[in-house]
This record gives structure tokens, C-alpha cells and sequence, in this order.
């Protein structure tokens, strides 16, 4: 290892990679982009495979599900180790730890992108030359700008028909807001993409056609066809890197050539900044590019001590403590991700953010106030676990042994109670009811359910109190159709399922009044409880909030919190057709008690009395969630395809074309989207395609209320 001399402090001397050879990144993009290709081909030019594994064969190491491999999609992220090698700055070759997240694309498992982020230091956007931005890469985009995640793109797929690299990053910046900038230009495209030009270097790479693995390339000079072209772009590369380093604009302007060293030290300053997208076309189902990619991982990408310091809160939601990158600390670790592994049982995988965790030692959650030791730790490279010792500040790995976990939680050491920010994750849209075929599944379902609720925080399990029903609620169709199939699979439980339901939510619209008592005199000891509120609509998305305005003594302070938790519990169930209530804002103004008869019991039943009193009066209504639709099809079925959306209730945003491609975009309810992917299929004879993401919930219209309301599972709540 060289340039030691430049190591930090915080590095423990046992660690085999510093904290500065260490990259923790994740590769997210739309469905289909690329992302687990792209993962499979660093995994081989690392070396931790020997066999190219390929998704459309089902031998995609990352792919590991038996339903992943059959349907060609990802659906649990994957989190593998690689070591990489590569020139960085002025020192020799350095080894590199890189710890690769590859997350789905599909919405439906959304949470595992929000997850990944959460613990990564910086991220890839994987995008589709011919497509350029699609919709769920903008959901991943938003995701990144959320957890402030430095990334740079990969142009990916420049060997398909229609590639076009300079649109795609034109399409970055326009639909993406970012500043993106080419750092190698194609040489080439689709069956012609022979190499890539370094801009940095200002030399080619090109790729041996008698070596398909694309290990063997040559770096040339740059074709003389491409030379115009390449000095424009490295100009402009060099014009925006001088907005991040007035040095060096100061001496590009007197036109004192840059080094390649000061070049490379410019981007990965401008990266960090999080305003500079550095953009590398390939085609890793090709096999080019990819190399390229990784080396721009650890030169431009951020390691664990680039970033500033997690922050810790206490019970109260207060700082208190900062956590710092720094092996000698005391141990603190998120636990971000859940896995029922066949072989040892329960994986927690953890990123840890100070200290080093050791096998055999204890570690406390917070959450539960318990200890509990870890008994193994391991990384995984690919398919295979490898049993480790010690992980470090900045490391990501798999603990076994912790029971009584779940994702989000901190894990610390016991002196050090503190908690990191977990996740957050969206609310299930859509539910079913499940019941086992026999009653000897009964127990099983029950132990799975909660298995795989652990697992994943977007999956919801519940009785139906009315019904007695088992109620299972996830993100989409596709995410319950999973479901399903583990529990047959993975469980060994045969269970029926009823129609899937949509998620719908209720709000106000205006300012109510309300007032709610509870008196109970059964010959003995009475009870009462007596409050007025002052109920308000919340700004959109804000939540709900429940403020306490009792002054001299009204209610006595002991009754305020069940007086809370009635107000809180009469929100799950609405005024309209059961439904929770979303973004409101009441505010406890007034009441009354008895000395004797007063209890908590009273005081919550007066919150849950004031709560439907102020809402029957505050404008009610039922909210549905709207998806953003975006659906791509040869222009002759684009009539067909925008009549069909009218009449699903869809709201048309823009219809653009694309060579001979016709591309819209719609807002549509999500009750009128079962069954959509056999009704496109069946309206453009297989050629078109389509990608729906949650957009808002909307009012639902009064002509399809009426028909909710009456087929609402939650409708006798909603009277009571």
C-alpha cells in the first residue's frame, strides 16, 4: 500500500483497507437500465468471479431469489464486497475495498433503494442510452438528493439501437436539473462502439473484437475523426470544473495548461459538492466501459471521511451527540436491511459508522433496551459469505445472532445510547386479505408474515377487527404477487387471497370546532372525561400533529397523553369511509374533569369523541392515490393507448416522440391500473411498454365515491 503518509489518524492499524482506499456505493436506476449487468461485470474485472453471470440466464450472483432469476428483475437489494485496483492522483497502484449495493428498479420495492442510500456514501445512476431519463430514475434522483448522495451516471446500453450518448446527457440536464458533464466520449455507438475517449488524459481506449470479455483494450491516440469533437468536450469540462476551484479557473483563464492530476482533483471536489454529475458511456452487456467506470468510482466517488459525521439523537429527537469516523470510537451501526438466509438463520447487515465491531462482543439497541451478542460477521462477495473478525468504522457487513431487530435501528455499544437517523419509507397503496388453505397453515402464515415484515419495511400485516380477516399491504401488485410466492416457496404455506384493495386516505379541507365527553355512572365510581379542539387541514404531506394549548390546569397535565392517543387512534378510521385521516393539525384548547371519576380511559374516549365530532365538520374527504404513468409505444397505437387512459380516469401530462416511439405521460388513479400490463400488451400487440411510480392522492370524484363508501371493508367504522 502507498502514500501512507497520507492516512488519517482515525485508522486503526489492523484494518486491511483505510478508510480512504474505501468505497461504499450503490447502483440505482429505472427498471431495465442496467443495474445488476453493470454489477456483474465489476464483480468479473475484479476478479471475485470468474464467469460472467448474466440476468436473461438467471446466473446474476447479485439475482439471488429464485423469483429474481426467473423474471429477470431485481427485487432485493444486494450488498457485495470487491477489492479494486487502480492509478489515483500522483501514487502508484493502490488496492481499493468497494462495498456495491445493486437495488432494484421496479417502484413496488422502492424501500430498497431508500434503504441502500441511507448507508452509501456515493452512488451510480445507471441510464439508458436510448431512453435517457425515465421515470423512476427520477424517483432515484429525488432519493439521492434527500440522503445528499455525491453520484456520477453511466450512459449504459450504447450497443442498442438508437443509442444516443449526447441526447442522454442532454436528457440528464434537463429532466434531472443536473450539471452533468461527459469525462469519456464514446467512440462509436450501437454495433460501431469500438472504445471510449478519456477526457481527463485526452487518450482512447480501444476494445480488442477477438476478446469478448472486454479485459483486453489499448489505450491510443485519439482517432483523428473524434479530435474536434473530444477538444470541445474537454474544454467545457474544464470551464465547469473552474465554477468549484477559482485557482484553477484563474489559471485556465491566463491559458496555463492543466495537468490531468489537478484535472482529476477538480471533479472529485466538484462531485462532493453534490453540484456536478461526471457522465461515462458503456455498454456493460458488451462488456466496455465498465473498467472505466470503477476507475472513476475511486478517483471522483467519496469515502467515508469526505462526508461530514453522522449526527445522534436522543429519545426527544435532539442532537446530542456527533459520531465520529473513527476506528478507535465507540461502536455505533445502522441496521438497514433484514435477511432470512436458508444456511445461518437471521442476517442483519449493518453499515458502522464509528468504532470497531468485533465477533463474540455485545451490542445494544435502543430501541428495545436490549443487549444482544453477535456471534458471527461476515461480508459477502457474490453468492459467498466470508467469516471476518473485526468490521471498522466506514465498513458494511452481516451480523448474525441479533434477534430482536428491526430495520432503521441503531446498535451500539452500551455507554453509548445514542440513535442514528434510520430510513423512512412510503406508505403501502394497496392490500389484499389472505387465508391459509388449511388450519394447520394457520401458524405457519402467522411466523412467516412477520418474517418477511421484518424484512422489508414497505410491507404491512394486519387482522381486519370486523372481519377477522388477515389483511397483507404492500406497494404494489407485483411486490403482494412476491409475497405470495415466498410464502409458497420460501415457507411451505398454500394460502388463498381475496382482490386486491387500494390504500385510500381521508383529509379536511377546512377549519372545525369539536368537542368530545365521556360520562359513564354505573351506581359506583363514575367515569368522565371532557375536551374541546380546535381541529385545522396540515400543509400537504406534513403529517399529522396534535398540540397542547391547556392553560390553568383544565386538564390536568397526567390526561393529556391518552387525551392524545384517542385523538390519534380516531385518525385511522375516517369520517367518510373509514380510511386514515392524513395531514391535519388539532390543537387541545379546552376541557374539563372530575376529582374522582376522571381517568385515563375517560380522557381517551373524549379525544376519540372530539376527533369525529371536529372532522364531520371540517369538509371531509376521501383521498385516492394517483400514479404517474409513463407509457412508451409505437405512434400508430397512440390513439388507442391516450382513449384507454381517458377512460381509467388518466389525466394526460405530455406526449412526446421519439423517433418512431411515441412517449406519454399520464396521472391515473391506481383503482382503474389492475391489469394494465395485459391490457397494453394486448393494445399494441407486445410492443409497448410502460413504468407507473406513485405521483400524489387526489380527491376522489363524487361520481365514484358513492360506489367506494359502499364497498369500503372500514365502513362500519367510519358510522360508529
Amino acid at each position: 500500500m502507498s502514500a501512507t503518509a497520507e492516512l488519517s489518524p482515525v485508522n486503526s492499524p489492523t484494518r486491511e483497507f483505510p478508510l480512504e482506499y474505501t468505497r461504499n456505493i450503490g447502483i440505482a436506476a429505472h427498471i431495465d437500465a442496467g443495474k445488476t449487468t453493470t454489477t456483474e461485470r465489476v464483480l468479473y474485472y475484479s476478479g471475485v468471479v470468474h464467469k460472467i453471470g448474466e440476468v436473461h440466464e438467471g446466473t446474476a450472483v447479485t439475482d439471488w431469489m429464485e423469483q429474481e432469476r426467473e423474471r429477470g428483475i431485481t427485487i432485493t437489494s444486494a450488498a457485495i464486497s470487491c477489492n479494486w485496483t487502480t492509478k489515483f492522483g500522483p501514487y502508484k497502484a493502490i488496492e481499493h475495498r468497494i462495498n456495491i449495493i445493486d437495488t432494484p428498479g421496479h417502484v413496488d420495492f422502492t424501500a430498497e433503494v431508500e434503504r441502500s442510500l441511507r448507508v452509501l456514501d456515493g452512488a451510480i445512476g445507471v441510464f439508458c442510452a436510448v431512453a435517457g431519463v425515465q421515470p423512476q430514475s427520477e424517483t432515484v434522483w429525488r432519493q439521492m438528493d434527500k440522503y445528499h448522495v455525491p453520484r456520477m451516471a453511466f450512459v449504459n446500453k450504447m450497443d442498442r439501437t438508437g443509442a444516443d450518448f449526447y441526447a442522454a446527457v442532454d436528457s440528464i440536464k434537463e429532466k434531472l436539473g443536473g450539471n452533468a458533464h461527459p469525462i469519456y466520449l464514446p467512440i462509436g455507438a450501437e454495433s460501431e462502439l469500438k472504445g471510449l475517449i478519456d477526457l481527463v488524459d485526452m487518450r482512447a481506449a480501444i476494445y480488442d473484437e477477438t476478446d469478448p470479455s472486454g479485459v483486453a483494450f489499448e489505450w491510443k491516440e485519439i482517432p483523428a475523426d473524434m479530435q474536434e469533437k473530444a477538444d470541445k468536450y474537454r474544454e467545457q469540462l474544464i470551464e465547469a470544473l473552474c465554477d468549484f476551484d477559482d485557482d484553477m479557473a484563474e489559471r485556465y483563464l491566463e491559458g496555463e495548461e492543466l495537468s490531468s492530476v489537478e484535472i482529476k482533483r477538480a471533479i472529485r471536489k466538484a462531485t462532493l459538492s453534490l453540484q456536478f454529475l461526471g457522465v461515462i458511456p458503456g455498454s456493460a452487456f458488451k462488456n466496455k466501459g465498465v473498467q472505466m467506470l470503477m476507475d472513476a468510482v475511486v478517483d471522483y466517488l467519496p469515502n467515508p471521511l469526505d462526508l461530514p459525521p453522522m449526527t445522534a439523537y436522543d429519545d426527544e429527537e435532539n442532537i446530542v451527540e456527533i459520531v465520529p469516523n473513527d476506528n478507535e470510537a465507540k461502536v455505533s451501526a445502522l441496521a438497514f436491511k433484514l435477511w432470512a438466509d436458508p444456511y445461518v438463520g437471521k442476517l442483519v447487515f449493518v453499515r458502522v459508522y464509528s468504532g470497531t465491531l468485533e465477533k463474540g462482543s455485545a451490542l445494544y439497541n435502543p430501541r428495545t433496551r436490549k443487549t444482544e451478542r453477535v456471534s458471527r460477521l461476515m461480508v459477502l462477495k457474490a453468492d459467498a459469505r466470508e467469516d471476518i473478525d473485526k468490521a471498522y468504522s466506514g465498513d458494511i457487513c452481516a451480523v448474525v445472532g441479533i434477534k430482536d431487530v428491526a430495520t432503521g435501528d441503531t446498535l451500539c455499544e452500551k455507554d453509548f445510547d445514542v440513535r442514528l437517523e434510520p430510513p423512512s419509507f412510503p406508505e403501502p397503496v394497496i392490500s389484499m386479505s389472505v387465508e391459509p388453505d388449511s388450519k394447520a397453515d394457520q401458524e405457519k402464515l402467522s411466523t412467516a408474515l412477520q418474517r418477511l415484515k421484518e424484512e422489508d419495511p414497505t410491507f404491512n400485516v394486519f387482522t381486519d377487527e370486523e372481519t377477522g380477516q388477515t389483511i397483507i399491504a404492500g406497494m404494489g401488485e407485483l411486490h403482494l404477487e412476491i409475497i405470495r410466492d415466498r410464502l409458497k416457496r420460501e415457507f411451505k404455506v398454500e394460502c388463498t387471497s381475496g382482490k386486491p384493495q387500494i390504500a385510500y386516505r381521508e383529509s379536511i379541507t377546512q377549519a372545525a370546532d369539536g368537542e368530545g365527553k365521556f360520562v359513564r355512572q354505573s351506581g359506583g365510581r363514575g367515569q368522565y372525561g371532557h375536551a374541546v379542539i380546535k381541529m385545522e387541514p396540515n400543509e400537504k404531506g406534513k403529517g399529522t400533529e396534535v398540540i397542547n394549548e391547556i392553560v390553568g390546569g383544565a386538564i390536568p397535565k397526567e390526561y393529556i397523553k391518552p387525551l392524545t392517543d384517542g385523538i390519534n387512534e380516531a385518525s385511522a378510521n375516517g369520517t367518510i369511509a373509514g380510511y386514515p385521516v392524513i395531514d391535519w393539525k388539532v390543537r387541545i384548547v379546552d376541557g374539563s374533569f372530575h376529582e374522582v371519576d376522571s381517568n385515563e380511559l375517560a380522557f381517551k374516549m373524549a379525544g376519540i369523541f372530539a376527533f369525529k365530532d371536529a372532522m364531520a365538520k371540517a369538509g371531509p374527504q376521501l383521498l385516492e392515490p394517483i400514479m404517474g404513468v409513463e407509457v412508451s409505444t409505437p405512434e400508430e397505437y397512440q390513439g388507442d393507448i391516450v382513449g384507454d387512459l381517458n377512460r381509467r380516469r388518466g389525466q394526460i401530462q405530455q406526449m412526446e416522440s421519439k423517433n418512431t416511439v411515441a412517449i406519454i405521460t399520464a396521472h391515473v388513479p391506481l383503482e382503474t391500473m389492475f391489469g394494465y400490463a395485459t391490457d397494453v400488451r394486448s393494445l399494441s400487440k407486445g410492443r409497448a411498454s410502460y413504468s407507473m411510480t406513485p405521483s400524489h392522492f387526489d380527491q376522489v370524484p363524487t361520481n365514484v365515491l358513492k360506489d367506494i363508501v359502499e364497498t369500503s371493508p372500514h365502513k362500519n367504522k367510519a358510522r360508529s
